[in-house]
Parts: structure tokens; C-alpha cells; sequence
């Protein structure tokens, strides 16, 4: 029968009752942090417009899939070197870092979509942008043989994308827990070297046995010397 406490049977770094502490302070660390964050954080409203590639005349329909492709990943450049950074107002790095093209592999539409701090902004941002390529596909049509044409302009957007004080709150309260449950799994060595040392100079010393004191098996005896006998001293 199995008379180990189950005590014994935890490693020594989960028995210290005073490191269990660190969790719920990484985790109300995390959450606090998380939630300033996303109340101090300005909010992103993000508006997006649609553009489809159609094929001229006596072109191959297939050909259009294909230059939406290539519209989707330079959509940005053409958007510089055109005027859509006029028409929304912004700087040129502001617009290739707030905007965004995707393309969907079984249709030749381009989706642009645009993140700024006002609603306004957003929308501009993005139709700026579309119409930035319908000006490029009209201009090249003769030798692409397909053009660009808006199929759905952006709307207003009422509600910000960024994440709220409260879902930031608790994004962080998890990153903190995870955080702290590693720094309770992992411990330095040297700490654990101290520790064991500590542990060995507190231990008492091993009795001998009676077998390290009984002498060696053959080896000869030595009797002890017999005492004087007493004689009386001749007058």
C-alpha cells in the first residue's frame, strides 16, 4: 500500500502557496492594461467600395478574371499616381497604409476597403481609390482589352471596427494569464540550485553503521597487555 502523501507526489514549485499569487495579478495586470488601451485608443471606421472588371469588346471573358487579379495587387500604386489622394484629402502614405484591396478567385471583382478615425474620411478614402482605377482601366483599355467600372460605392460606416474598452479588457486579462501561468511553470535554475542546497545543509548526518566500525574480516587480533603483578620492595 502507497503511503506517499499526496503532497509529496506535486513538485516542489507548486507546493509554495505564496507563487500562486503571481496569476491573478498577471491577470488583472493584462485586463487593466488592455482596457486603457482600448479606451484611450482612437476608434477605426472601415468603409469599402466595390469595382468589377468587365471585358470589351470581341475580348476574351476570361481575360477579365485575370487583370482583377492584377488590379487588386496594384491597386494602391494606381491610386497614388492618380488622383485619389486629392479626392480623399489624405497624404500618400497615409493611403497605401489605411487601404486595402482583395479580389476573389472565382469572380473578377476588386473589394477596397479604407480605415480612418472618421466615417467620412473612410468613405472617401475608399471611392477614391475605385475611381483612381476606372481612370486607369479607361486609359489602358485599348491594349488590356477590359476596363473598370464601379459596381457599389462605399456607404457610411455608423460603427467602429477597433476592438472596445471592454473586449480589450478582456484580450488582455487572457494574455496576462498566460503570461503568468508560464512564469509560474518556468523558474530559474539557480533559484532551484539554492534551494536544494539549502535543503542538503539542513539535513542531519548520516549514523555510521555497525558494519563500517566492526573490524576488517582477517585481520589479527592484538590481545592487550597483561597488568604488572605487585612486588614488595627488598629492605
Amino acid at each position: 500500500m502507497n503511503t506517499t502523501p499526496r503532497r509529496a507526489l506535486l513538485p516542489a514549485r507548486l507546493r509554495t502557496p505564496g507563487r500562486w499569487a503571481v496569476l491573478p495579478a498577471a491577470v488583472l495586470a493584462g485586463a487593466v492594461l488592455g482596457g486603457g488601451y482600448g479606451a484611450l485608443k482612437t476608434p477605426q471606421y472601415a468603409a469599402t467600395s466595390y469595382v468589377i472588371v468587365v471585358p470589351a469588346e470581341k475580348s476574351d471573358p476570361a481575360a477579365a478574371l485575370g487583370f482583377a487579379q492584377a488590379y487588386g495587387r496594384v491597386a494602391t500604386d494606381i491610386a497614388v499616381t492618380g488622383d485619389a489622394q486629392v479626392w480623399a484629402g489624405v497624404t500618400a502614405d497615409t493611403l497605401r497604409r489605411s487601404v486595402q484591396a482583395a479580389t476573389s478567385p472565382d469572380a473578377p471583382m476588386i473589394s477596397i476597403t479604407a480605415q480612418a478615425e472618421k466615417p467620412a474620411k473612410a468613405v472617401s478614402m475608399a471611392d477614391g481609390v475605385a475611381r483612381a482605377l476606372v481612370l486607369n482601366s479607361s486609359h489602358v483599355a485599348g491594349s488590356t482589352g477590359v476596363k473598370v467600372v464601379q459596381f457599389s460605392r462605399a456607404t457610411k460606416p455608423t460603427t467602429p471596427v477597433s476592438p472596445s474598452a471592454p473586449l480589450s479588457a478582456l484580450v488582455g486579462g487572457c494574455a496576462g494569464g498566460l503570461l503568468g501561468g508560464l512564469a509560474l511553470l518556468v523558474r530559474p535554475k539557480r533559484a532551484a540550485s539554492r534551494g536544494e542546497a539549502r535543503h542538503s545543509r539542513q539535513a542531519p548526518a548520516t549514523p555510521a553503521t555497525p558494519a563500517a566500525t566492526a573490524p576488517a574480516a582477517g585481520s589479527a587480533s592484538v590481545p592487550a597487555p597483561a597488568p604488572a603483578a605487585h612486588q614488595p620492595e627488598a629492605v
